[in-house]
This record gives C-alpha cells, sequence and structure tokens, in this order.
C-alpha cells in the first residue's frame, strides 16, 4: 500500500455516505490534500471510494471492491481516463452523471430499449434541474432534493423510485390543486415547475442501493456552477455515443462558437453600443432592435449556439441598461427568439433546460438573486426547441420571422443593411441569424436516409448533388429561408465544401439565389470539450442576400493568432476576388505537358513484385531486363519503398509464358480479372500479361503522387528514367520537357491544388483535370523555359547531394536541407518573375492571381 495515498475509515452499518463525507472533510486529509489521492469509507457490508484529484467515485459491496480495480489504476502510475479540459465541477458532473446513467439501464434493461429511451432522457433532464434548483435556491430549502431523497428513501434503495415519482407529481401540481392532489408533506415543501418538463408520466426506474449512492454524491456537487455553455460536452458523455457518432455531429467549444457568433452579429452589436455612447434615445433603439433579434440554430444538439448567443446579448443588454440608469429592468430579451432543431429528443430537451438555466443565471447576475428566483417559476410551457429532422422540417414553421421591426434612419446608428432590408422586406421585421454546427458526413459515408434526405432538397436544382457532403443541406435550407426573410447565415462546416468537386455542384446554386459569401473562417484545426474529444479540419462559412453587409475573411498564422482582412468579394473557395467555379478541364488550359493518370496494375497482387518476389522468379539478368520494371505509386516515390512490376510486352508475351513462375503469376491475373463482376476487368482478362495501362515515358518521366502531406512546403514532384514507371496512385507526365517539373514544384501551384483539389484528411489531393490542367500559366518564351529547366535540374541536383535520402526525408518542415531549400526558392523568384514581374507579397496575391487568369482563360477554352 501507498503509504498517505488512501486515507480508510470504517464505521457502523449503514453510515457508509456520512462516514465517507467526514473522513473527506477531515483535518488529517485537508492538510495531507496533495499526498492523498483517495478517500473510503466501508461498513464491511458496502464501501464507498472518492478519487480526489478526477473527482470519480464508486459505490458497490465490499465482495464486489475487487471487480473495481480499474479505479485504483493511477496508484500503479496509469491513467484511467482522459479529462475534460474544462472546470473540475464540469469534470465531476459528467463523470457521475454518466455512472448514474449507465447503472441505472443495467438495473432497469427495459429502460434501454427504443421504446423508453425517451423516458429515460426526460428523467435524466429532470434530475439535472433538480441539481441545478437545489444549489441555487430555486428549492428553498438546503439541498432539498437530495436531502429528501437521502432522508425518505430506504437505505437500500429499494423505494427511492417511489419517493422521486411522488416529487414529479408535487412539481406538476399548481399549488391551487395540491388540496386534493393527497401528496406527502415532504412533497409537498416542493414548488409548482409547470413548462413541461415534469408533466407526462411520473414513472422513475428502479433504484438500486448503489445507483441511489450515486445520485445523493451527485446532488453533492456544487451544481450553481454549472455552465450551460457545455451541456453538449456533458450529454455526449452520457448519450448514447454510437448513435451519435452516426451522425456526424462534434461538439462545439465556447472560443469556436464565438468565431461563428461575433463576426455574424455580436460584432456589430457591440460597435454600435460603442456608437451610441450615453444617447437615451439610441439606447433606446439599440435594446428595441435586440428584442427583436431571432438566432436559429437548426442542428442545435445541447444549445451551445443558442445559449452563448443569448448570453452575449444578455451582457449588452445590461451595459445598455446600466447606461440608461435601469439597472434591475427585466430583459426583452425573450430565450424564446433562440430556436432550435434536433434530431434526438435528448439533446432537444437538454437545450430547452439548457437556455433556461442561462436565463436564470442572467437574472441573478444583472438584476440580483430575489428576483431571479421570484421570477423564475412556474416556467413557460412553451417549447421553442424543436425535436425533428432539420434537413425535413420547414424552417419558416419552425422559426418564423420576429415582430415589427424598429424603422431608424441614420441619426440612430442602427440601420443596419440586414436590418434595412427586414423593414423593406414588408414581413413581420426583425433580424434573423442562423448559426450552428450541423453534422459533416461526406457521401460516402451517408446512409440512405440521409441521401434522401439530401434528394428531397437538391434534386431537380442542382446535378451530381450526391457528391456533397451532408452539410451541404443546411446551406441550401438556409439559403431558401431567405428568400422569405432577410437573413445572414453561418456554419461549422468541412472544408471540402469549399475545394475540389464539390464547389462547382453546390456554389453556383446558392449564388443564383442571390446570395454571396459575407465572411469566412479558413480552415484550421480544434479540438472539442466532448469527452472523446473530436479534433476536426474545419472552415466556417457565412452566407447572406443582404446587400451591404462587409466581406470578412478570417485566417490562423503560424503562431495561432487570428487574422482579418476586409475584402471586395469572398469566391466558394474562400479566397478575396471574383467569384469563380473551377471545372475540370480534359486538356491544359495553356501551354503545359498532357499529364495522365499512372497504370493501373488490377492484378490480384500478381503484377506488382517486392525484391524478394523478383528474386523468387529466378530470371537471369537478361530476362529482369526484359520483363522487371521499377514501379512508383505515392508511397513509393515518397517514402523510397522498392516496388517493381512484371512489364511484358505484347511482342515477348512467349518468352515470358515460357518461364514457369511468370506464368503462373499471369494465370493469377486471368483468374482474378475472369472472377470479377466488373465487365471492363473481365474484358481485361485478355491481356492478363499487362497492366490496364502500360504507358512508360521513352527518355523520361515526371511523376507527381496522387496524395501528399500538407505540411510539407512543396508538392513532391520527381523524375524517374525509362526504365521506370507509376501506378495508378500517381500521375506522369511522360517524356514532358523538364520546365514542367518546375511549375509543379513551385509554390504557386501548391496553393492552387490546395485551394482547388481539395483534401483527404488534410492531405493533398492531386488531380489532373482539376488541378494541373486548369492551372494558369503565362505564355512562356524560350527563354523563361530554359530559366525553368535550370531551376528544375537544381532541385533534383539538390535531392542527390544527399542520396539515399527520400522525399520524405528531404522535406521535413524542420529539416529541409538549405542547398534544396535554396533551389526551390530560386525556382520560385524565377516563376513569380514570369507571373509578376516580381515576388508574390503572400499567398493570397499569389490566388488573386490565379483566378484572374484563370477567368480569361475559360472564355477561349472549353471546359467539360
Amino acid at each position: 500500500m501507498q503509504s498517505g495515498s488512501i486515507h480508510i475509515k470504517t464505521c457502523e452499518t449503514g453510515q457508509v455516505p456520512e462516514t465517507l463525507t467526514t473522513l473527506k472533510d477531515s483535518k488529517a486529509t485537508q492538510t495531507k490534500r496533495n499526498k492523498v489521492r483517495f478517500v473510503l469509507a466501508t461498513d464491511g457490508e458496502q464501501i464507498e471510494a472518492e478519487d480526489l484529484q478526477s473527482g470519480d467515485v464508486i459505490a458497490c459491496s465490499y465482495t464486489d471492491l475487487p471487480n473495481r480495480f480499474v479505479f485504483f489504476w493511477p496508484l500503479a502510475g496509469l491513467s484511467k481516463t482522459k479529462q475534460l479540459s474544462e472546470s473540475e465541477f464540469d469534470v465531476r458532473a459528467t463523470l457521475r452523471l454518466n455512472k448514474l446513467y449507465v447503472t441505472l439501464r443495467s438495473d432497469n434493461p427495459e429502460w434501454g430499449t427504443a421504446e423508453r429511451r425517451h423516458d429515460m432522457n426526460h428523467f435524466m433532464a429532470r434530475l439535472i434541474f433538480l441539481f441545478f434548483a437545489e444549489d441555487t435556491d430555486i428549492l428553498v430549502g438546503e439541498n432539498l432534493f437530495t436531502s429528501t431523497v437521502n432522508t425518505f428513501a430506504k437505505r437500500d434503495g429499494s423505494n427511492t423510485h417511489e419517493v422521486i415519482g411522488e416529487l414529479f407529481r408535487a412539481m406538476d401540481t399548481p399549488i391551487k390543486d395540491r388540496a386534493t392532489a393527497n401528496l406527502p408533506n415532504w412533497a409537498n415543501q416542493f414548488p409548482y415547475v409547470n413548462g413541461g418538463l415534469f408533466s407526462g408520466s411520473k414513472e422513475v426506474p428502479h433504484f438500486s442501493l448503489i445507483a441511489q449512492r450515486y445520485l445523493i454524491q451527485i446532488g453533492g456537487l456544487p451544481w450553481d456552477q454549472i455552465n450551460p455553455d457545455i451541456f453538449g460536452s456533458m450529454i455526449q458523455a452520457v448519450a448514447d455515443e454510437e448513435e451519435r457518432s452516426k451522425l456526424g455531429m462534434h461538439y462545439t467549444s465556447v472560443p469556436n462558437i464565438l468565431k461563428v457568433l461575433n463576426p455574424l452579429f455580436l460584432d456589430d452589436l457591440r460597435d454600435h453600443l460603442d456608437r451610441a455612447g450615453d444617447s437615451p434615445q439610441k439606447l433606446l433603439n439599440m435594446r428595441r432592435r435586440m428584442s427583436n433579434i431571432r438566432v436559429f440554430d437548426p442542428a442545435c444538439g445541447s444549445g451551445n449556439f443558442l445559449v452563448i448567443a443569448y448570453k452575449q446579448m444578455r451582457e449588452i443588454e445590461f451595459e445598455i441598461n446600466k447606461r440608461r440608469g435601469e439597472d434591475d429592468r427585466a430583459s426583452d430579451i425573450s430565450i424564446q427568439n433562440f430556436r432550435g432543431v434536433e434530431l434526438r429528443d435528448f439533446s432537444a430537451e437538454i437545450a430547452r433546460l439548457a437556455l433556461i438555466i442561462a436565463e436564470y443565471q442572467c437574472d441573478v447576475l444583472y438584476r440580483g438573486p430575489k428576483v431571479a428566483r421570484d421570477t423564475f417559476l412556474p416556467l413557460d410551457a412553451q417549447n421553442w426547441i424543436t425535436q425533428g429532422n432539420a434537413l425535413r422540417l420547414d424552417w419558416l414553421d419552425v422559426c418564423p420571422p420576429t415582430g415589427k421591426g424598429v424603422k431608424l434612419t441614420s441619426d440612430d446608428l442602427f440601420d443596419t443593411p440586414l436590418e434595412q432590408a427586414a423593414i423593406d422586406f414588408e414581413n413581420e421585421g426583425g433580424e434573423t441569424y442562423i448559426c450552428g454546427n450541423p453534422p459533416y458526413l461526406g457521401s460516402t459515408w451517408q446512409s440512405g436516409e440521409q441521401k434522401e434526405d439530401m434528394g428531397r432538397i437538391f434534386d431537380g436544382r442542382v446535378k451530381s448533388w450526391k457528391s456533397l457532403d451532408y452539410v451541404a443541406g443546411w446551406f441550401m435550407k438556409a439559403a431558401d429561408y431567405a428568400l422569405h426573410t432577410p437573413t445572414v447565415s453561418a456554419f461549422v462546416t468541412t472544408n471540402s465544401i469549399c475545394q475540389g468537386q464539390q464547389v462547382p455542384i453546390l456554389w453556383p446554386a446558392l449564388f443564383r439565389d442571390g446570395h454571396e459569401i459575407t465572411f469566412a473562417h479558413t480552415s484550421f484545426k480544434w479540438a472539442n470539450l466532448a469527452s472523446h474529444n473530436a479534433g476536426v479540419t474545419v472552415a466556417i462559412v457565412a452566407i447572406t442576400n443582404v446587400a451591404g453587409r462587409e466581406k470578412q475573411l478570417f485566417s490562423v498564422d503560424e503562431d495561432g493568432e487570428t487574422l482579418v482582412k476586409e475584402v471586395a468579394n469572398l469566391n466558394a473557395y474562400l479566397v478575396g476576388g471574383k467569384s469563380v467555379s473551377i471545372q475540370k478541364a480534359m486538356r491544359p488550359l495553356s501551354g503545359k505537358a498532357e499529364m495522365l493518370r499512372g497504370n493501373m496494375p488490377y492484378d490480384g497482387g500478381n503484377l506488382l513484385l517486392n525484391q524478394t518476389e523478383v528474386d523468387e522468379l529466378g530470371l537471369t539478368a537478361a530476362q529482369q531486363k526484359t520483363f522487371i520494371r521499377r514501379i512508383y505509386g505515392s508511397a513509393e516515390f515518397i517514402r523510397g519503398i522498392v516496388r517493381y512490376v512484371l512489364w511484358i510486352e505484347d511482342k515477348n508475351l512467349d518468352d515470358a509464358k515460357r518461364i514457369p513462375t511468370i506464368a503462373a503469376r499471369i494465370e493469377g491475373v486471368e483468374k482474378m480479372r475472369l472472377g470479377s463482376k466488373d465487365k471492363s476487368a473481365n474484358e481485361m482478362a485478355k491481356r492478363s500479361h499487362q497492366m490496364r495501362e502500360m504507358n512508360i515515358g521513352e527518355q523520361q518521366t515526371i511523376a507527381m503522387p496522387c496524395v501528399s502531406s500538407e505540411s510539407r512546403d512543396y508538392l513532391p514532384v520527381g523524375l524517374l528514367d525509362d526504365k521506370s514507371t507509376v501506378t495508378n496512385l500517381a500521375f506522369a507526365l511522360y517524356d514532358a520537357p523538364l520546365w514542367n517539373m518546375a511549375l509543379i514544384a513551385s509554390r504557386i501551384h501548391l496553393v492552387w491544388i490546395a485551394t482547388v483539389c481539395g483534401k483527404l484528411k488534410t492531405d493533398y489531393r492531386y488531380s489532373n483535370t482539376l488541378g494541373w490542367n486548369t492551372f494558369p500559366v503565362p505564355k512562356l518564351t524560350e527563354k523563361n523555359k530554359a530559366d525553368l529547366t535550370a531551376c528544375a535540374e537544381d532541385i533534383l541536383l539538390a535531392r542527390e547531394a544527399h542520396f539515399p535520402a527520400t522525399i520524405a526525408d528531404l522535406y521535413k518542415p524542420d529539416a529541409m536541407p538549405e542547398n534544396l531549400r535554396a533551389a526551390h526558392d530560386r525556382n520560385d523568384d524565377t516563376i513569380e518573375r514570369i507571373y509578376m514581374g516580381r515576388r508574390f507579397k503572400n499567398d493570397t496575391e499569389r490566388l488573386q492571381k490565379l483566378f484572374e487568369m484563370y477567368t480569361k482563360m475559360t472564355t477561349k477554352v472549353p471546359v467539360e
């Protein structure tokens, strides 16, 4: 046993909870708080323990303790769980709620079925409310809920469900009806809550002793410290993780939520507050304006976006009231102006509850605890969070426009483009802002039902919509909504909808409706607050059909600082410049060489060989020269992996078949192709001695891998000899002039590929038709070509100086050899002076030039 790590105390039967509390608060434990990790109490029948560092707890029979050994892993230096990066309370509440949830479902298997899932979820929402209410004096009396259960429920937990059921019945019974309700006296102390929270079934799952102890332990936490901003993180830890992962949902942290809400409308409110100064009339006008603002999250999860928006607006409103000398004024901002749609009923219920709690906390902060308590209950019975499929609901039904807008003049400082548009639109007025973090889901991962969702939205109006990410449905629905009421919509989204093939599919449809991108945050990675942290690469994109909004482009620099740039227009690639969609081109738009996809083996592992397999063929040196070629895919080229291919030209087929080891491999290819359901593969069986293509450079081949890491400063293009070829995992320019390699190896080309080709996760995904053929190149003189050829040669020589280092070795961001970096810098200098007469200042300038050239080139060259 580790001295000092555990404090343990025995007690009389039935006194375990009280003993554990006494031990935890004892002077002996407190004075050695930094050394004591666990406190335990037992009466020989039951045992309870708490990890003082993590807040984790256990409660079980004494004989079951050996089965809980994982709880004590920290004593051996092992970590049990990855903790949430939030306050101590939020960590402990999440862990303990999850333990209670899992235990109750184990004790009540029927409550874990699909038929009872809503009942279980509704029960957990009621508990969360009660834990919060008893610690904020909404329930009058010290720890009223927890102490009542602790007092009137039996120690073994057998009647706990009955006690809680009576409490639920009391909180659904108006005071005027209490006399005839036959409530126990101890239940009659509880207020009438209403609001639908305690209506309906009062059935409660049965509690075991352990479940009851978890309930009491959870109630002992300081729930007045709850942060409704991160309810989503807590609920994700409790709810069905498998179902949530199928939806592709990711809870968003508060800083990332503000990346959406600040430029969407909060920055504008703060700016107008500054400009209003202490003018009573201007402040009044602003308060009226804010009361008509509606925030709508059509994928609200547990309400994080809505809660943050509400709290931020209340803070601004309080400053208005303070400047007008009306500090104790009731808020004009209704939580019912914060609308949401959520597919899962549990999360939808929690979203409404989170807003109710946020409203109470704001009232305590800005109006005082007494006023907050006096006005909190009973709750409003209306439900403004809709449970359902957002892509099938009519958003105008869920979030109709707010009340009449306030007609303002330029002197009022508040005639924003959106507000003025709302007034001019002749609808009910007011501003509507749509925001959120919808499910992403690439086309490959969408279920049949989700494909049907997308079809309902896009079929008949957008070609090739089946290639779109699921999140695209939210953008289209937002655009449709804005045709009926002025709106700005901003979503956290996959960066893929602003790259590659999705751009010409989705964005022309949005732009046709008069929408434009009003602000965007270029791709960035974040790790959220969920217990299983979902780190993803995202962008933020905002669209509107309201003219006059400033266009802002946000990005993150190398030091992690957020930069913002105002631009005249933002295109679908999140670049400042004219709106343009890059279309696949079947041939190069300028005088570059043709680039082809490499050779497809389709061989069942029979034509491609490693060194051992080549040796096992037992070929003579002459036979190897005739039948073996070095072959490269992305991995082979970048990491130096050695692989070969059986290269059998038709004229040499008879000789090849006379070699038994080669003949056997040809038969293997034939068998594999004939067994395929693909008719083209069956046809290929007629020439089973060859890959689908048999392309090779007579003199040389410029090779470009299909996928490469985004961490490199340059694309890993290179040169192969006339005895080597490439697979379909690389592109090839056969016998092309070397100056083409200089173009591919340049910074300006990498920027183009990163912007228009899309990515595989975060890696560059190269494309010949979308990336190379569309890449704008000025008309090159012979002198230009000679200079670029020399640059390509310098790059190859610089690499050769470090033989046998691979591309992966040479292009590590922090370890690139100086001579190689210098060769690339000379190449960039040469190319950019051809484009611009000088070096470009940054990537933004590079892209602006390229989009300008592309627009001119596509007016002359037909594209697919």
